[in-house]
């Protein structure tokens, strides 16, 4: 399976400004990973392609965005993080999750997300994280990608967001863009951008019949000239380590140390994005307490 893939792109005017990525190759690590439904593949899949497109943002090597989704479906909480590189993580509260196709006949995303809250969490390297929020719209992620950046940041946006799943549950394509406006924008170009996005159809259609990130934002740039301000591959990479774990452990209270050291049995520390375990003795543990 080719990399998955992201490019940035601005019109010629400086009026819109555009990230678009195929992140086919990050979907299906994350179903590699964890023990994803059909449906639940669909979720996890829009929300790393949003964290994505969303992180490759950020300006610091150093920097990270979180995604929260916050719905009462039967998904639970999504957490998907991301750094300035587009490089992405994440998890399900219920990955095994699965509901009927919605009445279009497609997978019910929004019925596994149901309503609640979207947060975005940026990690600038400052005393505090920036956070902000927006209720959910749909639960179908794109949606209320959209009426974040409405809501929370003042930003004319548009984010298309797609996850196709194969009947033995193999990702066939992933995928998305979000396209934003600048201040200032010309009114021409809105006008020109609405009808290219009315006319696009699905993006995971478009992903498997073959079309790059680039040709994806000559869709929405249709007739619109633009250029490529950068590109580059993206994975899903947990940068999780037995020694974080230790920091971790080492930061808890002596008698929440000392309960665990009397059950007299090692720790197995468990990676939510990644699955990876880490074991620590007893000795370790009283290690810790001094």
């Amino acid at each position: 399976m080719k990399n998955s893939h992201i490019i940035r792109a601005i019109s010629v005017d400086g009026s819109a400004f555009i990230h678009a990525a195929d992140t086919t190759a990050i979907v299906a690590k994350a179903a590699e990973l964890h023990p994803l439904s059909k449906t639940m593949t669909a979720v996890l899949g829009r929300a790393l392609t949003a964290t994505a497109l969303m992180s490759a943002q950020l300006k610091g090597k150093d920097n990270s965005l979180t995604l929260q989704i916050q719905g009462d479906g039967p998904a639970g909480t999504i957490v998907c993080v991301g750094d300035s590189f587009g490089n992405v993580k994440g998890y399900a509260a219920n990955p095994e999750t699965e509901l009927p196709p919605n009445e279009q006949g497609k997978l019910d995303v929004g019925g596994a997300v149901g309503a609640g809250m979207l947060h975005v969490i940026r990690d600038l390297g400052m005393n505090e994280p920036y956070h902000g929020m927006s209720p959910l719209v749909t639960g179908e992620i794109a949606e209320d990608i959209t009426e974040y950046y409405a809501q929370s940041e003042q930003i004319p946006s548009a984010c298309a967001l797609g996850v196709r799943v194969n009947r033995d549950l193999s990702v066939k394509s992933a995928g998305g863009f979000l396209v934003q406006l600048l201040p200032g924008a010309d009114p021409e170009l809105i006008t020109v951008l609405e009808e290219n996005l009315g006319k696009l159809g699905s993006v995971s259609q478009k992903i498997a019949e073959g079309a790059t990130p680039e040709q994806l934002i000559e869709m929405v740039f249709d007739t619109i000239p633009f250029d490529i301000l950068d590109q580059s591959d993206i994975a899903y990479t947990c940068n999780c380590s037995r020694q974080r774990y230790s920091r971790i452990l080492a930061t808890l209270n002596q008698k929440d140390l000392q309960s665990l050291i009397d059950e007299d049995q090692p720790v197995e520390t468990v990676c939510n994005f990644c699955n990876s375990k880490y074991v620590f003795e007893i000795d370790e543990l009283k290690q810790f307490v001094k």
